[in-house]
């Protein structure tokens, strides 16, 4: 198969329905671009991460594997414009490294959250939320749109004891935690991007409203959905919320890609939970490669 046969599979296996537009998949207009390399060169192994940082090429370049598919850019801006950053000397030296490897990139981004069909009954699924709860060990206490993975119903515990857990499960350094450490969670939602839009003060009426005990979250700018959360613990109302990382949060839906990626390649494979599905040997030896923390902690 050529890099290209395994990109083109990937495509035809997920729903193609943008979650965010509601609209198809456009090649035009899509994030999911090769962004460097051939992929008219015949696939020696795959590897999925979350992005394709220099230590995620180096391994791709050891394991001797020539596609990456991450779900995030490469050089650091939206678009992964080269342009903008032709001169700076971290940009020339991964590309030098890119063009030493001598593989593809191909970036996952609107297929993968367009739906997997991951369900029992096949039905389609948030590729990168399922991912996230399948890692957490919370794919039955999913709750409202099952499909999305982003609100959930799981035993009670303190905050403090569900941030443990997210550290714990998701192999991070650490986290914060803001409003009540010691609220009583059983109600968790993940939102979307908190950035200081409009769509931070819906997200603190439908928080009140639905009786959200926490949020888990990727970005969560500090004076908005952030200050409501703190004010609303000081007045006793039971909330919190755990912040994570874009990343760190999306990470394990590549990671998850790993084991259904065979059955888009070689669709009459079975889908194993712990692992890739073995074909026998039929297809690229395929790899997911963790990025992981983003941050480290210094603590006082």
């Amino acid at each position: 198969m050529l890099c290209s046969d395994i990109i083109q599979a990937v495509k035809d296996f997920c729903g193609g329905i943008d979650a965010f537009s509601g609209k198809p998949i456009e090649e035009a207009t899509t994030r999911d671009k090769v962004l460097y390399g051939n992929t008219d060169q015949v696939c020696t192994g795959i590897v999925t991460c979350i992005w394709p940082t220099a230590d995620v090429i180096r391994h791709a370049q050891k394991l001797g594997t020539n596609l990456i598919i991450s779900h995030e850019a490469i050089f650091w801006n939206h678009g992964d414009h080269q342009e903008p950053v032709a001169n700076n000397r971290a940009f020339i030296a991964k590309r030098d490294l890119l063009d030493q490897w001598g593989g593809a990139v191909w970036r996952c981004h609107d297929w993968i959250h367009s739906g997997v069909p991951l369900e029992a009954d096949g039905s389609l699924a948030d590729g990168i939320f399922y991912g996230l709860a399948w890692k957490l060990g919370w794919l039955d206490h999913r709750v409202g749109d099952r499909s999305k993975c982003m609100d959930f119903r799981i035993p009670e515990m303190s905050a403090l004891d569900l941030a443990r857990l997210m550290v714990e499960r998701l192999g991070l350094e650490g986290t914060r935690i803001v409003g009540d450490p010691n609220a009583s969670v059983g109600r968790v939602r993940i939102p979307m991007h908190v950035m200081g839009g409009p769509a931070d003060t819906e997200l603190a009426n439908t928080t009140d409203a639905e009786d959200i005990d926490a949020l888990v979250c990727m970005e969560f700018i500090d004076f908005t959905t952030c200050e409501y959360v703190r004010d609303a613990a000081q007045l006793g109302q039971n909330k919190c919320a755990i912040m994570i990382g874009h990343f760190n949060l999306e990470e394990p839906g590549m990671e998850y890609m790993a084991a259904w990626l065979p059955r888009a390649l070689a669709p009459d494979a079975s889908l194993d939970p712990d692992g890739a599905t073995d074909v026998g040997g039929a297809l690229p030896p395929i790899s997911y490669v963790p990025d992981g923390d983003t941050y480290r902690y210094i603590l006082a």
